[in-house]
C-alpha cells in the first residue's frame, strides 16, 4: 500500500491558532447581524468581535437602521461602511445592542472592558430592549478571573486604587472615550455579584467591567461545530 503522502490527496489546511478564533468571531457576528431588521435602532459595541459585526451588518443593506456606537473607533468604522451613526440620546431606547465579551461564565456573568469602553458599553446595553453578546469559544470560561477593568475619576485615582487593594492603572494609562482613567482590578473575583457591589460602592470608580446576567438577552458563541446559543437572564 502506498503511503498516504503518495496518494495525491491533499489534506485541508489547518487553521492557525490566530485564525480559528477569528473564524469563530466572524460566525458569531454574522449570526447576530441576522437578528437586525429594517428600521431598528442598534447599539454597536467595541472590540475585535464587533469588528466582524460591522461589515456583516453593512452587507445586509437594511432600510432605515440607525446606530449608536460605544467608541469613536466603532463610530468611525461604521460610518466608513455606510451605517448611519447618531448619538444615543438622539435615539432613546434601542431595539437591540450587540457587543463582545472578554469572559463569559456558565451563569451568564461577563467581564468586559479590554477596549476601555465598558462604561459606554454598559449604558448602551441597558438602553436596549435586547442585548446580544458575541464571542469566540475561548471566551467561555468555567469561572471569571482577573483582570476586571475599571474606569476611574482622575481626581484621587491613587487613593481610589488604595481602597481596592489589588488594583492598578493599566499600562500606558489609557483613558476611556469620556476621559476617565482605565485601571484593572487584579484580586480574586469570587462571587461576581459581591465584587460588582463592592466596586460600585467604591468612591472614584465610575464603572466596572462586570456585567450581570440580568443585562444579557442572548449569547452567541462561535465554535468549531457552529454557533452556540445561550439564553440570557434578561426577558
Amino acid at each position: 500500500m502506498a503511503p498516504s503522502r503518495a496518494t495525491g490527496r491533499k489534506r485541508p489546511p489547518r487553521l492557525s491558532d490566530a485564525e480559528e478564533p477569528a473564524r469563530q468571531k466572524r460566525a458569531a457576528a454574522r449570526a447576530a447581524a441576522e437578528l437586525v431588521e429594517d428600521g431598528m435602532r442598534v447599539g454597536l459595541g467595541t472590540g475585535t468581535t464587533v469588528a466582524h459585526l460591522l461589515p456583516a451588518l453593512a452587507e445586509r443593506e437594511l432600510d432605515e437602521i440607525v446606530c449608536a456606537a460605544t467608541s469613536p473607533q466603532t463610530a468611525a468604522r461604521a460610518r466608513e461602511l455606510g451605517l448611519d451613526v447618531r448619538e444615543l440620546d438622539e435615539l432613546g431606547e434601542l431595539d437591540i445592542a450587540i457587543d463582545g465579551a472578554d469572559q463569559i461564565d456558565p451563569r451568564g456573568w461577563l467581564i468586559k472592558g479590554g477596549g476601555a469602553a465598558h462604561t459606554r458599553e454598559k449604558i448602551v446595553a441597558a438602553a436596549a430592549r435586547v442585548f446580544v453578546v458575541i464571542a469566540s469559544a475561548e471566551k467561555a470560561v468555567e469561572e471569571l478571573e482577573p483582570p476586571v477593568p475599571l474606569e476611574l475619576v482622575a481626581f484621587g485615582a491613587l487613593s481610589t486604587l488604595g481602597q481596592l487593594d489589588s488594583a492598578r492603572l493599566r499600562e500606558g494609562t489609557p483613558i476611556s472615550p469620556d476621559g476617565g482613567l482605565i485601571a484593572d482590578y487584579l484580586g480574586p473575583v469570587g462571587d461576581p455579584g459581591e465584587l460588582a457591589a463592592r466596586l460600585s460602592a467604591t468612591p472614584g470608580v465610575v464603572e466596572h467591567g462586570l456585567f450581570a446576567p440580568e443585562l444579557v438577552s442572548l449569547v452567541l458563541i462561535g465554535t468549531d461545530a457552529g454557533v452556540e446559543r445561550r439564553e440570557g437572564a434578561r426577558r
